[in-house]
């Protein structure tokens, strides 16, 4: 099962917002996504309610987990990963 550790880019955290970019992201996916704190059992990560629960703040480690056909497991963290290093509360 491919793994992925990346930081919390958004200067706010992972709260409402980027959480809610980040599990719309998720479920699109192909395979199944989790996210946890490392160590830690993951949460779906299509699960808006699961992933506020980790209260991430920024600059906080988490790791993302895919299940499912390799490539696509890969495709999906790095996806993913990306959304989670970006700070989703910039305005661009």
């Amino acid at each position: 099962m491919p793994q992925l550790q990346v930081t919390v880019g958004s200067q706010s955290g992972l709260h409402a917002r980027p959480a809610s970019v980040f599990v719309r992201a998720a479920a699109r996916q192909s395979v199944k996504v989790g996210v946890g704190r490392p160590g830690q059992t993951p949460v779906d990560a299509r699960s808006l309610l699961s992933v506020l629960s980790l209260a991430a703040g920024h600059g906080d480690t988490l790791e993302l987990t895919a299940d499912g056909d390799e490539t696509a497991a890969r495709a999906a963290l790095g996806e993913l990963a990306a959304l989670l290093a970006d700070d989703l509360d910039a305005v661009r």
